[in-house]
């Protein structure tokens, strides 16, 4: 047991310094990758940025994307999905190069951090697919930002449950 307080996956990862070139190098990548190019063949400049501090807060970081974007934070994330029809093999692709970033830029290897990383990028990634399928945005001004901690998460329906409202959940995606 660690003597004081358990950092939180945020700290542990390194903190927003450590989001930041994580999801720069990632993105370097995506721009020569064949499959993921032509989805984000247009993005922003500031996307990887936008990203970043989005991954840190839901990590347990400081609320900066919140704190941007206000009660409609999930709304904005949400919308950018709308309407791409992601596959299944740009979600697995998007994962397999987020995580090989990781490893470059040295982020923890630990399994404890590493299953929580991988947990979120996986969930993540299949909400991403799924909100691509819509295109009307299922999000209020009450959803927030989800966190991950190390392990305390507590089932998918916090945070789909606006897909339900209007479709009932599917066990296919």
């Amino acid at each position: 047991m660690p003597a004081g307080p358990i950092p939180t996956v945020h700290d542990w990862a390194g903190g927003a310094d450590k989001f930041q070139e994580l999801t720069r190098v990632f993105y370097d990548k995506v721009r020569r990758d064949a499959l993921l190019e032509p989805v984000f063949r247009h993005m922003a400049p500031e996307h990887a940025a936008h990203v970043a501090t989005f991954l840190a807060e839901s990590f347990g970081g400081e609320k900066r994307y919140t704190a941007q974007y206000g009660d409609q934070a999930m709304v904005h994330v949400i919308a950018r999905h709308l309407g791409r029809h992601l596959t299944e093999a740009q979600r697995k692709r998007w994962v397999e190069l987020i995580l090989e970033s990781a490893d470059e830029i040295g982020m923890p290897s630990d399994p404890e951090f590493r299953g929580v990383l991988a947990g979120h990028l996986e969930w993540g990634t299949r909400f991403a697919v799924l909100m691509s399928r819509e295109s009307d945005n299922p999000m209020t001004t009450a959803d927030r930002v989800p966190q991950f901690g190390w392990g305390e998460f507590g089932g998918p329906f916090g945070y789909v449950e606006p897909v339900f409202r209007r479709s009932g959940p599917t066990r296919d995606g």
